[in-house]
């Protein structure tokens, strides 16, 4: 039963990160309550091992349908691959959730600009800049491997910035760089055996198959669309994050931490 909740919340996050990013706001979450007593480590490279296929597909289906520049959209998966695996080393010694503060004051930033400029990402053919995207891209690629949520959200809105796509077309490329940044780090934690690969794999088929609507929502329905879904999801970012920074000054206060998911063994 624990397995099917899992699939439904995976297929649920396909749909919305094929549009939007911000699945892993949906299917991480689902595995840190349904398992509870495997390290963070598994839970992520489980997460990370679903998710991967689904963005996968995302893609296929967005290219037979979008025009990129995929010289700067290659050059970015590239240099966030390698970025990915860097940050998922780091993170192995370093408390990523001291980094989550500036994080929030970004989104925050990030939503105020994008439902203040209506016009931001309604239009745009796109442009090549290969090396803006290379250094955008390793530094989000290291931002995805050290810390995560919203490693999607912010590829969209930085490709609208540099790239000048619109909200359809950017969606279409951050799939590219999610892909690398997926596949970076399911490498890392399947090596370490941080895989449950029994869970991965169904949720993988859940996930893929909520990517294919996702994506066929998007291109059905164009740029303005997407931009709707982005503004939801950078919403529940920034009260996800919020949550997170919140629960963190209560604890260093010494107050009685908040509910949470459980305390978990550390990664072996």
């Amino acid at each position: 039963m624990d397995l099917v909740l899992a699939c439904v919340a995976s297929f649920v996050a396909g749909l919305v990160d094929a549009m939007a990013g911000g699945g892993g706001l949906i299917q991480l979450p689902a595995l840190m309550a349904l398992l509870p007593h495997e390290s963070m480590a598994t839970v992520l490279g489980t997460n990370k091992g679903a998710a991967m296929f689904g963005t996968t597909v995302a893609l296929q289906r967005y290219v037979r349908e979008v025009k990129l520049p995929w010289r700067s959209v290659a050059g970015a998966a590239a240099a966030a691959f390698v970025a990915s695996a860097g940050g998922a080393m780091v993170a192995r010694t370093v408390d990523a959730s001291v980094f989550k503060p500036a994080v929030l004051v970004v989104l925050v930033a990030v939503a105020a600009f994008t439902f203040f400029r209506p016009q931001y990402g309604a239009v745009g053919e796109g442009r090549e800049r290969p090396s803006v995207a290379l250094l955008l891209g390793a530094a989000i690629g290291f931002y995805d491997g050290l810390i995560g949520p919203g490693t999607g959200t912010f590829l969209i809105f930085v490709f609208i910035a540099t790239l000048g796509l619109d909200f359809l077309k950017a969606s279409a490329a951050a799939k590219a760089v999610n892909v690398g940044t997926n596949l970076a780090a399911v490498m890392i934690f399947a090596a370490t055996g941080h895989v449950k690969w029994e869970w991965s794999l169904p949720m993988a088929v859940a996930n893929m198959a909520g990517a294919v609507i996702g994506a066929k929502l998007a291109l059905g329905n164009g740029a303005g669309f997407v931009r709707r879904v982005f503004q939801v999801v950078i919403v529940l970012l920034i009260a996800k994050v919020g949550f997170d920074v919140w629960s963190a000054a209560v604890v260093a206060t010494g107050e009685p931490a908040p509910v949470s998911l459980g305390d978990r063994p550390a990664a072996q």
